[in-house]
């Protein structure tokens, strides 16, 4: 299991675990389905992104302390996502960057060299690579399947996984489209978390949690 202490939560990847997307929309009562999704999976949520579009920063914080209180009183890192200010401003955990987002250095310059710093490589070794020399504490690959929370060019093979976890010991994350359904094959390459939203949000969050814990459980 990740070392996920209170102070200085950290995605180490010891075996696969889930890594909780937010929907669009985390108003009241989200946090009561957080609570839910988080204790029913029997400690294997490492790890829930704060993702919202379109609104300052203001209002996404106000959204956000809630769940990252939710967050900090189980040992679950919060990370934001595209937003190192907002990332800076709630201390939370970690933020995750996209291709087109600040580079790593310049988020580790802002949020200090305890912060968890994910970047999106789609499909590309090269991508991942680049990411980790540059000081990344994780890669996520994706999407893997069609999905419903983000339109996406890139459709990695699960042989990305294989050859990544072989060869390298920064933690990967495979993202889109995943379901208790159709997520064996990763869990089988050694994937480190498993990036899951609408699969868990658009359904009933404990049944779900459970069908990924039961499928982890298997490997």
């Amino acid at each position: 299991m990740p070392a996920r202490q209170a102070e200085g939560r950290k995605l180490d990847g010891l075996a696969t675990q889930i890594y909780l997307i937010s929907p669009l929309n985390v108003a009241h009562p989200f946090g009561e389905r957080l609570v839910r999704a988080i204790d029913a999976s029997e400690g294997m949520v490492a790890a829930f992104q704060f993702r919202l579009k379109g609104i300052g920063d203001r209002e996404a914080a106000f959204l956000a302390e809630p769940l990252q209180r939710i967050c900090s009183d189980r040992n679950i890192a919060f990370i934001v996502n595209d937003n190192v200010s907002l990332a800076k401003h709630l201390n939370a955990d970690g933020v995750h960057l996209g291709q087109s987002d600040v580079s790593v250095q310049e988020a580790r310059k802002a949020l200090g060299r305890e912060s968890q710093i994910g970047v999106t490589c789609h499909d590309s070794k090269h991508l991942a690579m680049e990411a980790g020399e540059a000081g990344a504490n994780y890669v996520a690959f994706g999407a893997f399947f069609a999905s419903k929370t983000k339109e996406t060019n890139h459709r990695p093979e699960v042989s990305l996984i294989e050859w990544w976890t072989k060869a390298f010991e920064i933690p990967c994350v495979a993202i889109g489209g995943i379901s208790p359904e159709n997520c064996s094959p990763l869990i089988s390459a050694g994937v480190d978390f498993l990036a899951v939203s609408a699969s868990v949000w658009d359904t009933d969050e404990v049944a779900s949690i459970k069908s990924f814990v039961d499928e982890i459980k298997k490997k």
